[in-house]
């Protein structure tokens, strides 16, 4: 039953990036502003310094939204992968089964990535996003987000015996 729990918790870190990605991609132009916003660094009344340049190129901010979808997708198809690879060995022997985590710990992996490195790091730690309210509640989720794939890749890399 654990194989299976594994298996069923990957494919819900593939739906969650999949379903990010799909949200950002028809709600484009609001995702755009909400970056530009962030990046910007105009609403910031706390700290109002940085340690180094805000964004106001539409042009990067472009870029960096098609950074943020690109690694969403990437990271759903790398869960979808190592699901079916689980799925593959399911009844196999236990070093079969752990030698087919690659994707889905690659999956997981690179959705902490994003949550955590882009949007807490970059986003929370560089760009100040938690001195507006909408960064504020994007940097919760995002929180939310690293720790709840977090948990996914630490039991999905438990090893099988």
């Amino acid at each position: 039953m654990i194989r299976y729990l594994k298996i069923c918790l990957v494919l819900f870190v593939a739906l969650f990036c999949l379903m990010y990605a799909g949200q950002n991609l028809v709600n484009l132009h609001a995702a755009f502003d909400f970056v530009a916003d962030i990046v910007s660094m105009g609403n910031q009344v706390v700290y109002p310094r940085s340690l180094g340049p805000a964004i106001h190129s539409p042009a990067l901010v472009w870029i960096l939204l098609c950074i943020i979808i690109t690694l969403e997708i990437a990271a759903g198809l790398l869960a979808v992968k190592g699901a079916l690879d689980l799925w593959k060995v399911r009844n196999a022997d236990a070093a079969a089964f752990n030698n087919a985590k690659t994707f889905a710990i690659l999956g997981a992996g690179m959705a902490v990535v994003i949550w955590f490195g882009l949007f807490s790091t970059l986003g929370g730690a560089y760009f100040q996003m938690w001195q507006t309210e909408l960064g504020s509640v994007a940097l919760q989720g995002a929180f939310q987000y690293a720790v709840l794939n977090g948990i996914v890749l630490i039991f999905v890399n438990m090893t099988d015996t």
